[in-house]
Order: structure tokens, then sequence, then C-alpha cells
């Protein structure tokens, strides 16, 4: 009997069980809908009584399943939701859109408060100052106040520097004194008061005062105003700061009452008219009428900010209204306003076009000559700084106007960086993968050695390095001023007749003829080494003691021909030998190389980018030295000395790729050398370009630079009968630095049958397995 209820159970077929798989996920979804955490479980068809726990439960009975092992049943409700993480995100996202509602509401809120309090406290200062002409003290009031003459002259200097921290002292003041005589002075002193923004407001409240007092006040001021004001096509705005200022106070005079409409409005938009019309180009008082339009804006135009207008609009609120002026004169001035900002619009439609046609410019002369003078870097900085500046006059305006911004093209304003090959769009190199064929280093290693330096002042005390961190901090401040720009030298470059190569040697000789004549560095240094150091007395001491160490290690120096024992050396010297005659020995030692260790150079270099975070002074007297002693080489123009010559720019080269010897200073100096490429001269320029042209030609900021040169090279070389050994030289240099791009090989697919006969042929039937065949 047990037997046939557990067939019973085992001998479900496929479409029951399907049908009780989708009542169970029905259930789920239900559950998950009603947000309940438990449900009733399900059960599936009944077991027959007496099955009992050696049935299987239907929803676990597997198709062909003949065991009878216990299984344990599964139960929906032990199923977590699986709709929790989305609750989760939405429930996140409706968090943050009302934490953003709220904090709509509150900017909201906060302005219409704020506008709210400003308009009444207008209308009640105009409300008074309309009734003043009916409440004004009668002539015996004057006669019981101060008349006294210093105290009214004290009063109105004190006008003339009116602020909020002087409103109860002037208030009070003006309260015992008698001003009857002194009213022309006074309305003067106030027009011309050089006020602050801040200030405004208690400059009203005391005109206020005395337009309730003394009669005649308001003609007084408005005189004056007629006079202070620029009203008249041939008047010039000199002073932007007062007139913004000015323009603010007259505004809040009329609003508040001092001035009646029929007076003060004629004058508003005499000037409004002026700062507009008289600025329909370069728009210099835009900022003016800023301010205007945000401070008495909805006094005089009914402005509300776009950005308050849409709020308002969003959540159903209304926004103070001020009823000072009729739509119909709001309108009026509100159309000098519109067109003011139209003409800004055209503006900055053309000098955005302006900006791009410069910005094209200057990418077409990085591609063909490499680089920007300072005058075209100069010139594009300060057009991308205006435009910058216009673009955010013009969303300000436009935001208080309600206006829209008008659409710019979709290309980026890109400034130009301080190095003037940014901008290239042709260097493969940017950007690229570590590999030898197109990376900044042939390899990890050669990257490893230059780019991973011992951080001396991590383990070393500060107190070692105090007094040498003190010198120039980076080597770029000793730079020498370009005498030419590139665009002039490269027209010499292509200057080939002989005619003026001649001028310019029979120049040059001239020059060297009436100076005196120079000795070479290196001899000179040569000599004061060999010199005897003066000793004191004593035969041994200090200074001997330190003597001896210094000139072990520099002797040391000659050995260090690997990166663990480079390093270990600058830490020696940071740590033993760092003072100041020691460091200008060190730099000596470093600079009088033998010309023929040329090995070491690499060495040398790393051992100076190791020292420079910490004696700076190392790194830039040496490049000071070199280029010095390029220079000796470039003015002599002899045949001689060709292996110090070639130590110098190896020298520089390695330096350069430590980023101590500067990359526009390297490039100075191939530049020089193409100036007149010959004899030593070439043998100079490719011996830098075989030390540093990779590094230069692939790195970014000197690509354009370096592939200009580079192609100027090449040109000489085919134009100029010069020996094989040079033409040679000048290829391995020019392809060392730009290696032409290899063809990938691509294998040829062969038929499974050709590949199967060769397998056959060159492996199975190989000479080495003739004893297995």
């Amino acid at each position: 009997m047990d037997f046939e209820k557990k067939t019973e159970v085992k001998g479900k077929s496929w479409r029951r069980e399907r049908e009780e798989r989708g009542r169970r996920q029905q259930a789920r979804a239900l559950q998950a809908e009603k947000g309940d955490q438990q449900c009733a479980p399900l059960s599936g068809n009944s077991v027959p009584h007496g099955a009992g726990g050696d049935v299987k439960h239907a929803d676990d009975v597997t198709p062909g399943d003949s065991s009878g092992d216990k299984v344990s049943p599964k139960r929906a409700d032990s199923l977590p939701p699986e709709e929790t993480s989305e609750e989760v995100a939405i429930s996140s996202v409706e968090d943050n859109a009302a934490a953003a509602e709220e904090t709509e509401k509150a900017v909201f809120d906060a302005y219409v408060t704020e506008l709210q309090e400003r308009l009444n406290l207008k209308l009640e200062l105009r409300n008074k100052n309309l009734a003043a002409s009916g409440n004004r003290p009668e002539e015996a009031f004057f006669s019981k106040l101060d008349s006294n003459l210093r105290k009214n002259t004290a009063f109105v200097k004190k006008l003339k520097t009116i602020s909020e921290a002087q409103r109860d002292s002037l208030l009070k003041d003006m309260a015992g004194l008698n001003l009857t005589k002194y009213i022309s002075e006074v309305a003067a002193a106030i027009v011309e008061a050089k006020l602050k923004m801040s200030d405004i407001q208690t400059a009203v409240v005391v005109c206020s005062s005395l337009h309730q007092r003394y009669a005649e006040f308001s003609t007084q001021l408005l005189e004056n105003w007629l006079k202070a004001l620029p009203l008249k096509k041939d008047d010039k705005a000199t002073n932007l700061s007062k007139i913004r200022v000015d323009l603010r106070f007259f505004a809040e005079l009329l609003v508040c009452g001092v001035f009646t409409q029929k007076e003060g409005l004629p004058v508003l938009r005499n000037l409004l008219t002026f700062l507009t019309t008289s600025d329909r180009e370069e728009h210099n008082n835009l900022n003016i009428l800023i301010s205007f339009c945000k401070h008495c804006g909805e006094d005089f135009a009914g402005l509300v900010p776009r950005k308050i207008r849409i709020l308002a609009q969003k959540y159903i609120r209304d926004v103070p209204i001020s009823d000072f002026l009729t739509p119909d004169k709001q309108k009026s001035l509100l159309s000098i306003l519109r067109e003011y900002y139209r003409s800004l619009c055209r503006h900055l439609l053309r000098d955005h076009q302006n900006l791009r046609g410069l910005e094209v410019h200057n990418r077409r002369v990085l591609q063909t000559k490499g680089e920007l003078s300072g005058e075209q870097k100069e010139k594009c900085e300060a057009a991308h700084l205006a435009f910058q500046k216009l673009l955010a006059g013009t969303q300000q305006f436009a935001d208080v106007l309600d206006e829209d911004v008008p659409d710019l093209p979709l290309e980026e304003i890109t400034t130009l960086d301080n190095d003037a090959a940014t901008l290239d769009i042709h260097n493969r190199f940017k950007g690229g993968e570590l590999d030898g064929s197109t990376s900044l280093w042939e390899d990890e290693e050669t990257r490893s050695f230059y780019e991973n330096l011992p951080d001396l002042k991590a383990f070393i005390p500060g107190i070692l390095f105090k007094d040498s961190v003190q010198a120039t901090n980076t080597v770029s401040s000793m730079e020498d001023p370009v005498d030419l720009s590139l665009e002039e030298d490269l027209q010499k470059l292509e200057m080939e007749g002989a005619l003026e190569i001649e001028e310019e040697r029979e120049s040059a000789r001239s020059d060297d003829s009436s100076k005196l004549e120079e000795k070479d560095l290196t001899e000179t240094l040569l000599q004061e080494i060999e010199a005897p150091d003066e000793e004191p007395a004593a035969g041994t001491g200090p200074g001997t003691a330190n003597k001896l160490l210094l000139d072990g290690f520099l002797n040391s120096l000659l050995h260090c021909v690997s990166r663990e024992m480079v390093d270990q050396a600058a830490e020696q010297f940071c740590m033993n030998l760092n003072t100041k005659p020691n460091r200008n020995k060190l730099i000596k030692a470093l600079f009088l190389v033998p010309r023929t260790r040329l090995d070491l150079l690499p060495f040398y270099a790393r051992f100076v980018a190791t020292l420079a975070p910490c004696m700076p002074d190392v790194a830039t007297d040496l490049v000071s030295m070199l280029k010095q002693d390029f220079k000796f080489h470039l003015k002599k123009k002899d045949q001689i000395n060709i292996e110090s010559k070639v130590k110098t720019m190896r020298f520089i080269g390695e330096l350069v790729k430590f980023n101590i010897f500067p990359k526009s200073d390297a490039l100075q100096c191939l530049k020089n050398l193409l100036l007149d490429f010959s004899h030593h001269y070439i043998e100079m320029a490719c011996n830098l370009l075989e030390t540093c042209g990779r590094f230069l030609f692939r790195s970014p900021d000197s690509h354009q630079r370096t592939k200009v040169y580079l192609e100027q090279m090449m040109r000489k070389k085919a134009v100029q009968a010069l020996d094989s050994r040079y033409i040679t030289m000048i290829e391995n240099a020019f392809y060392y630095c730009n290696p032409p791009e290899a063809p990938m090989s691509v294998r040829v697919v062969r038929p499974p049958l050709h590949e199967y006969i060769r397998k056959l042929l060159y492996k199975d039937l190989a000479k080495s397995n003739t004893e297995k065949v």
C-alpha cells in the first residue's frame, strides 16, 4: 500500500509540475504587492494517508526519480522578497526628490520674505514722504534748535561719508540742528558722498528725514543730481562704480517718495537711456544695469527672476508685486533694458565666433610651426577671459530679465596651456599604452629607471637639508629668454642662399674679434680644482677630514655604474656631506665627468634628479653650467673638442629625460644647431636627438615642436652636400626619434588538409622521430 502511494506521488507529470510552479510565482507576486512578509504555505496534491515522511513533497519530486530518500520540503514563505533592492532604490530617489523640493521651497520662501519686507519698508517711507508737505514743523520749531556754525559744518562733512554704522548718530545730530540755512550744502554733500551699496539704505533714511522736515530739500537735492548724473549724449561716464551706486540711490529716493514721479521718473529714464545707448558695442555698463535690475527691477520694470518664476509656477505660489508704477510705465522702462540685452547677445555671439577663429588659427600654427609666440598666447588667453566674463554677465542679466541666453556652438572653448603644444591633435603617442613602438619609454625597465626615484625626504631628517631647500625651487625659473620667436627661426631655417649664410658667418667673426677671447668653462673649472686649497695652519682638523671624505666620495662616483649604487651615493651625500662648499664641488665634479665616460651620464643624471627635491641648487647650477658650455661651443664654431661637445649634448639629453633640464631649453639648443647645420653642429644635434629625441617626440607638450625641427633637419640634409657619414648619422637620429610604422604581419590561414600534411612532414616524420616511425 505504501509503495503504491509513493509511486503515485513520484509519477506526477511535467505539466503538473509547471502548473504548481506558476501558482507559487503568482502567490509570491501577490505577496510582494501587499507588502506581507509571510504568506500561507502552498501545498501540492494531497498525499494519501500513510505515506508519512517516506514520501517526497510534490514540489521537490524530480521526474524519473525512483529513490525513496527523505527530502526537506521547500516552503514559499522562506524565500526572500525579490524586489527589496528595487524598493530601496526607489525609496532613495524619493528621499532625494523630497529633499530637493524642500530646498527649493526654502529658497523661494526666503526670496519672497525678503522682497515683501523690502516693499513694505519702501511703502512706509513713501507714505510718510508723500504726507510730509502737511506735517512739517512751523518756523518756531527751528528757532529752538542749535544753529551753531561749527556743529552744522561738522554735520555737513559727516554726510560726505555716510555709512550704516553712522545711522543713529546722523539722525540724532540732525534732530538737534537747525539746517535751514545749510540745505544746499547738505544736498550737495549727499550727492557727492562716496557710498557703498550697503550704505544706500541709511542714506535713503537720512534723506527721508530731511525731506520730512525741510520743504526745499528735495528741490535742492534734485538740482544736484541733475548736475552729477550723465544724462546727455555728450556726457562721459568716467567713474562706473560711482554711477552704479548713484543709479540705485536715485531710484530708491524716487520709490520712497523723496522725489515725485513727475520730477524723478524722466531723470531715471534719461539715465537708463544714456547708459544703454552709449554702450551698444563694449557693454561696459552691464554690471550697473544688473545691479539696478536686482535691487529695483520689481519697482520700475516688474521684474521677477526666472528661477523664482519657475518655482512659483511649480508650487503654485504668489510673488509680491510692487504697485509703485503702472504696468504701462513699467513696460516703457523694460523695453529699454531688453533692447540693451539684445545688443549684448549680439556681442556675445560675435566674441564667441572671434574666439573660435583665434583658436583655429592657433591650432594651425601649432600643427605647422610647433609652438606659439608669447604674444599669441597672451592674446588668446585675454580673449578667453574676456569671453568668460561676458558670458557670465549675459547669464546673470538674462536671469533677472527672464530672457533666454543665446545658444552657442557645442564646441568647447579651450584655453592654451603654458606649454605650447597642449592643443596637439595629431600626436598619436598621447596616452599610448606601454609598448616599445609607441610608448614614451622603450620598455618597463627604462621607464622605472627614469621615473621611479627614491624619496630622500621620506627617510632622511629634514635638518640635514634645511639650508639647501631654500634655494631655487624649480629649474624652469633659470630659463634664458628666447631672442627670436619660432616663426622667425623657421624663416631663418628656410634660407638656403650662400650669401645669407656667408653674411651670418662674417658677422659672427666680427663679433668674436670685437670681444675678448672667452675661456672654456671646462678649462676654468679644471684650473680651480687643481689649485691647492687654503688649509689651516694645523695639518689635521675637521676641515682636512671633511675634504678627504668628499674627495673619496667624488672618486667613488666614477664607479657608480648601477641604479642601486647611484641611489646609495645620493643618500650618503645627503646624510654626511650636505654643505654649501661640498655641493659646489659636487656640481663641478658632475660637470667635469670624463668625456670618454659617456656610460656614466645616465647615472649622474639620476643622481642629480634624486637630490633635486632636497637640494634644488645642485640641479639648477648644473643646468646653468651646461647651458653656458653649450653656448661657448656654439659660438666658437671650431672643429676641435668633439668629444667634449658630444658629452655636453648627451648630458643635457639625460637630464631632459629626468625633467631636470627644461624641454623648451633642449629644443632651443636643437634650433640653434639647425641654424648652421654643418660639421660638428650635425654631430651635436644628432647626439642630442639620440639621447632624448624620442622622449621629446613622444611627450605631448613637446611633440609638435620636435616634429617641426625633425622635418627641418631632413630638408637640410636633402639640400646640402653632406658627407655620407653625416647623412647616416642624421637618418639614424631621425628614425630613432620617429621610427617608421612597420606593417603588421598577417598569418596565412591554410586549409585543414595542408595543415595536416605539414604536421606529418615536419613533426611526425622529423629526423628526431625516425626511430618511432
